[in-house]
């Protein structure tokens, strides 16, 4: 096998989207507890674009190669074998890694794989283990989400909130609230996913929608991606004891002045910031058996909906970009490899 292999690189180290090209670079070198996987395809995210343009720095001994998602065939395995699951060369899997999926090929631990299912495509599996592990932790892990909780999902028809909503209706929460700047979105996630009610931010108060909807008590779980703009309305929407779990900030990170903070003692409210990518292997590990256990047999019988927007070979990675810099996707852009 050569040592080299075709990867997406970037002009410049960073830059615009017209910077991506696909370059001849060398193939990884294989850790004992390691596998090779020949990839399929891969699953775009918005951390993508902020590593292109230089701001997001990538976990210490990570691929510099953007990209954390894939779905492929084993080429070959490390000193260490097949790990806990008895992975065997020519397994088709799916899984998560800390960078290197816009490429060839991908040298990954045997604790982020997951056995590729025959009922679900490369394109599905390739748009999961992002998504879906995000949407576990910050509901399971960070929230301490439980049956009968009610929860809100902003950017409602992003992936990881597509994700979500489905987890929390499927783990009986009491409702389901969403918000999207657009009125397509916000009829598709009370439509098709089945949400409680959803509410278009450009056009109505919808923290005062949300008090509304809960008899004035206020919702006790927010997930949040939009940052600085929501920070004041999600203390308001939040109820007693609630908890905003902030997961990233496309809306910006500077508050404004006059943000009253008040809520944060008179509602004992908690406000955590976390992400999944630096999280040590052992986090994300547990968090792939609990994606296993958990989502993997409603992925099989359709129970849960994974929502595609739009699949395009490798060579069109510009054409992939733009449509998330441009904010209509409903659902993940996923590359393939031929």
């Amino acid at each position: 096998m050569s040592d080299t292999m075709k990867a997406v690189d970037i002009k410049g180290g960073k830059g615009p989207r017209s910077a991506l090209h696909i370059a001849s670079v060398p193939r990884p070198a294989l850790a004992s507890s390691q596998a090779l996987v020949r990839i399929k395809a891969f699953g775009l995210n918005r951390m993508d674009l902020l590593q292109r343009e230089g701001m997001y720095p990538v976990p210490p001994g990570a691929s510099q190669i953007l990209g954390v998602e894939f779905s492929g065939v084993i080429d070959e395995l490390g000193a260490s074998g097949g790990g806990k699951e008895g992975f065997a060369k020519g397994d088709e899997v799916f899984g998560l890694a800390y960078g290197g999926a816009y490429a060839e090929y991908i040298a990954v631990s045997t604790h982020m794989l997951v056995r590729k299912p025959k009922e679900l495509s490369w394109e599905q599996c390739a748009g999961i283990p992002e998504t879906w592990i995000t949407a576990t932790q910050a509901m399971y892990l960070i929230s301490k989400f439980t049956p009968g909780k009610s929860i809100l999902w902003h950017a409602a028809a992003s992936s990881v909130s597509i994700a979500g909503i489905q987890l929390s209706l499927a783990d009986k929460a009491s409702a389901v609230y969403a918000t999207a700047r657009q009125d397509e979105k916000c009829e598709f996630v009370v439509k098709e996913l089945g949400a409680t009610a959803a509410f278009n931010t450009t056009k109505e108060d919808w923290a005062e929608e949300v008090l509304k909807a809960t008899g004035g008590k206020g919702v006790d779980i927010i997930i949040d991606f939009i940052g600085a703009p929501y920070f004041a309305d999600n203390l308001k929407a939040l109820a007693r004891d609630g908890v905003c779990v902030n997961l990233g900030a496309m809306g910006g990170t500077k508050l404004p002045e006059g943000v009253d903070v008040s809520a944060f003692v008179r509602k004992r409210i908690t406000y955590v910031g976390s992400s999944l990518r630096s999280r040590d292997e052992e986090y994300q590990g547990k968090l792939r058996d609990q994606l296993v256990e958990h989502a993997l047999p409603r992925f099989k019988d359709g129970r849960f909906k994974l929502l595609i927007d739009k699949v395009l070979p490798w060579e069109k990675i510009q054409e992939a970009h733009q449509l998330l810099e441009e904010n209509k996707t409903k659902g993940k852009v996923i590359c393939t490899i031929s």
